[in-house]
């Protein structure tokens, strides 16, 4: 597990009192791959929509009630999953999508909801574009969907746009692989009631506003955009 500046709950907390980072030696071998810079395409897209897998089944997993079974030896206090009819995905697009398909495969009946914001490359500053809202998206319980929360802008944009449709704070949660305490600390100040599920906590932002040690930009190297023929990761023997 990458350490930095502490991923325990009591780092968490100090940074974003809803937040959660999920711990286990899969998350660990498989951020590994997407995280490494010599990392080709097709290994990266493998490796990450594994970890997509991991997020989905776990922030479902977020949405449960209690449930006691009978098993064919006795008793079983268990978790129930809400109704998939219940849950509406929301992707910041275009990575965001990635992670939203990772749900869509698991409850294919739940509701989906599409939000464009683009992030200016110069100032690192969000801007709204489109938004594709659900009829009574107010009465559906909001997994959120963005691999990468560096400064928090878009994700907190997206979330005013979910208000604005009727949505509250404490019906979202917000499923990212990798985050850093200056978007979490942004979130905890602008949508306190918003849960977060994030597979890293990484240490901080550098002057570009790119999460250290991070992996680069999610999507370039998930759709193969930039960053190969340049040199700035994997080629696939290209």
């Amino acid at each position: 597990r990458y350490v930095g500046r502490g991923t325990g709950r009591a780092a968490m907390a100090e940074f974003n009192p809803r937040a959660e980072v999920l711990s286990s030696r899969a998350i660990t071998m498989l951020l590994t791959t997407i995280r490494d810079k010599t990392t080709t395409q097709k290994e990266y897209v493998a490796a990450s929509d594994r970890v997509m897998n991991l997020l989905a089944e776990e922030g479902l997993a977020r949405l449960t009630t209690p449930k006691k079974v009978v098993t064919p030896c006795g008793e079983f206090a268990g978790l129930a999953q809400m109704p998939a009819s219940s849950i509406c995905c929301v992707d910041i697009i275009r990575s965001g999508g990635i992670l939203l398909e990772a749900v869509r495969r698991l409850v294919p009946e739940c509701k989906t909801a599409k939000i464009l914001i683009q992030r200016d490359e110069e100032t690192a500053e969000p801007r709204w574009l489109y938004t594709k809202l659900p009829d009574a998206i107010e009465e559906l319980q909001i997994i959120l969907c963005d691999p990468m929360l560096a400064t928090g802008g878009s994700a907190t944009m997206a979330i005013s746009q979910l208000k604005a449709g009727g949505v509250k704070e404490e019906n979202i949660l917000f499923l990212n692989v990798v985050s850093c305490p200056e978007g979490l600390r942004a979130l905890a100040e602008k949508a306190p009631g918003v849960r977060i599920l994030t597979a890293a906590l990484d240490e901080g932002l550098n002057e570009r506003k790119f999460i250290v040690p991070g992996l680069g930009d999610f999507g370039d190297r998930y759709y193969g955009n930039f960053g190969y023929k340049q040199g700035l990761w994997g080629t696939d023997g290209l």
